[in-house]
């Protein structure tokens, strides 16, 4: 508990702190002005966060999944720049997350997450947040919740143009282009990202020691060596390119493109001996989505139609010298994933009190996965792997109402199918209720039952994948009050808490077996829970000055409390693999005229790397703290905008771990440089 309220207080300090500022004391000693805001049928009992597009936009050099490190609740399992990151809500695993793109899943079949690092910001207008429940309203599958990333217009009058290069530590180099036009009708735009770096940078191996001898070379000490980052260099190549066309008469088309190739080696680990020339770890990854999308808008309906395609081809080669000089292949893995994606939805109002909506989807997916250097006993190569097709469909229905003003009431029935399984129907029930007008206190509750299926490694992974599993069900309950006050043109502040609680069965866990891999099982039963917080505040300090803060804290224990395995099994009772229980963010803005300065921060406490959460050297990753600033200038002239940014990652040089034996940077730079043009 004391490190809870070391937090809390960490998270409000500022406040407090500018509270005793006499130049901005009067603002903020103001009566409360009750703010009022309708509240949207559709959102009725729904858990969410958004991110506009300032924290979009003032995060254009790094990925999705780096702004949901500094700007939510939820946990960021960072294997390091330019390799893995996924995401995890509320405690659960990173495949209890779903994740869209303009309305297509693109989570992966085989291994059901999402690689948060392969989503440059850049290409991303907005995203939200649907956490636990909330997410029935938009997919299955989500026992965690769900994260819906768009594109949308960009809203330009004849042609655009945008060109920014960065330049960072570790010969890190960032490039980002826009081209865009528009008109009454047509909106188009090309976005361009290209990112590259050796990234060897340079961190103290807490995995090793080295001895100091003396003269008579007896140890009379020891030490943590400083080392490189080797096999760590990425090229990441992305291309989007969108199509809008309004009629003006009621319909609405869109088109969406969007290309990877990346190359990049996977670095060693901290635990790794030998010379890095004598392995080669490369992963090569080609990627293409598309949606296609129509909407036909009345005064009172709406109905659309989206048809999506993505193909991957994913390559991972791991060489080893084996002695002679020669490079021999150990691993030689191919994988090609092809999905079609179709999907028609509707939206039926009744004067202000009512909506209808209706959802039909289909996911089709073929996986060709196979090891080409797997060497059976007789001495014959033999190709190991699976080819296998599988359709997930999912048709949901809701119906929303607002009896009165101050009450909100919603239901909605989802049905899926997985292969040739259907889920049990997925309810969830919404509700939403002002307490108080003055100062919009509203308070939220809901409930809902969830399935998720097993990944097609899961189920037919060479060797060890098991097609005996059961699906993972779960119900989760959800209930929360926020509230908004503040004046106009002075300040606003607004704030949430919410407590959530969930228990999900037949967890699916991957063990290691007597024959030497590992295999999936139905193993856990767990209960998640805890609460999620969340604040904003925004001062105007004067006609040029402007802050705002934007605050995070989560305490989520999850359990497992599944039956013991064996007498050897400690892990009932005991708190989950990487998920820490306690986070936390904070986000400070500050601008004058065209200067502003950001500060971001964030907490993850201790994570254990093992079930049974082990006291040992490896078997807990430390807490830590991380603190980033930038500072931007920009400046307008009559044919074109210019912007400097300067940024420091890792202010306080921070040493630390994300993921056991992979090594994280230290302090590191970066320098943008921006032009936009004004062709009007």
């Amino acid at each position: 508990m004391k490190r809870l309220h070391l937090i809390l207080l960490l998270l409000i300090s500022p406040i407090f702190a500018m509270s005793q500022d006499d130049d901005i004391k009067w603002y903020l000693n103001l009566p409360e002005i009750p703010i009022y805001a309708e509240r949207p049928i559709k959102e009725i009992g729904i858990q969410q966060t958004k991110f506009d597009s300032i924290v979009l936009n003032e995060n254009i050099a790094l990925s999705v999944a780096d702004i949901l490190t500094f700007n939510s609740s939820i946990f960021v399992k960072n294997y390091g720049r330019a390799t893995l990151s996924t995401v995890s809500f509320r405690g659960t695993s990173a495949s209890h997350t779903q994740v869209s793109w303009n309305g297509m899943k693109i989570n992966s079949p085989m291994l059901g997450m999402t690689d948060f690092s392969m989503i440059p910001s850049y290409f991303i207008d907005d995203a939200t947040l649907l956490h636990g429940t909330s997410s029935v309203n938009e997919t299955g599958g989500g026992l965690g919740g769900s994260i819906q990333l768009s594109t949308k217009p960009a809203k330009e009058d004849g042609f655009g143009l945008q060109y920014i290069q960065g330049i960072g530590s570790f010969k890190t180099f960032d490039e980002f282009l826009r081209l865009t036009y528009g008109n009454e009708h047509w909106q188009t735009s090309t976005r361009v990202v290209y990112s590259s770096s050796p990234n060897d940078f340079k961190y103290r191996n807490h995995d090793k020691k080295e001895n100091i001898y003396d003269e008579n070379m007896n140890i009379i000490g020891q030490y943590y060596p400083i080392e490189r980052n080797r096999s760590g260099a990425f090229k990441d190549f992305h291309f989007l390119q969108e199509a809008y066309y309004d009629t003006k008469k009621g319909d609405r088309f869109g088109f969406n493109a969007w290309y990877i190739n990346s190359n990049r080696e996977l670095p060693m680990l901290t635990v790794d001996y030998g010379d890095a020339t004598d392995f080669e770890n490369r992963q090569r990854e080609n990627t293409f989505r598309s949606v296609a999308s129509w909407d036909h808008i009345k005064e009172n309906w709406k109905m659309g139609a989206k048809a999506g395609y993505i193909h991957t081809n994913m390559n991972y080669d791991y060489k080893r010298d084996l002695g002679n000089g020669v490079m021999a292949h150990m691993i030689q893995s191919r994988s090609n994933i092809n999905t079609f994606y179709g999907q028609m939805e509707g939206e039926y109002y009744i004067g202000d009190k009512w909506l209808f909506t209706a959802n039909v989807a289909a996911h089709q997916h073929f996986v060709e996965s196979r090891d080409k250097s797997i060497i059976q006993q007789d001495g014959n190569q033999a190709t190991v792997g699976y080819r296998k097709a599988r359709i997930e469909l999912t048709n949901s229905f809701s119906a929303k109402w607002r009896p009165t003003e101050r009450l909100g009431l919603s239901v909605v029935i989802r049905e899926e199918m997985y292969g040739k399984e259907w889920t049990p129907i997925i309810p969830a029930f919404f509700i939403d209720g002002v307490i108080s007008k003055k100062g919009d206190v509203v308070a939220k509750a809901s409930v809902s039952r969830n399935f998720r299926y097993p990944t097609l490694n899961d189920l037919y992974f060479m060797p060890g994948g098991n097609p005996d599993l059961k699906k993972e069900s779960g119900w989760t309950y959800d209930a929360g009050v926020s509230f908004a006050v503040g004046k106009d043109g002075v300040y606003s502040l607004s704030a949430s808490a919410n407590w959530f609680e969930s228990f999900i069965h037949d967890w699916i866990i991957w063990l290691p077996t007597t024959k030497g891999f590992f295999s999936p099982d139905n193993i856990k039963d767990v209960h998640a829970y805890g609460i999620e917080m969340k604040g904003d505040l925004e001062v105007i300090l004067s006609k040029e000055w402007k802050l705002s803060l934007n605050g995070t804290l989560s305490w989520t224990p999850s359990i497992n409390e599944g039956e013991p395995r064996s007498l050897a099994d400690k892990s009932v009772g005991k708190q989950l693999p990487y998920v820490p229980e306690y986070s936390s963010t904070v986000t400070g803005r500050l601008s004058w005229k065209s200067w502003s300065f950001l500060y971001k921060w964030c907490y993850y406490s201790e994570r254990f790397t093992m079930s049974s959460n082990d006291i040992t050297l490896t078997g807990k990753l430390p807490e830590y703290f991380m603190s980033n600033i930038a500072l931007e200038k920009t400046i307008s002239c009559k044919w074109a905008d210019f912007s400097i940014k300067g940024a420091i990652n890792n202010l306080f040089n921070e040493e630390y771990l994300s993921v056991l034996s992979r090594p994280m940077p230290g302090i590191n730079f970066e320098v943008f440089l921006g032009i936009t043009p004004k062709f009007n």
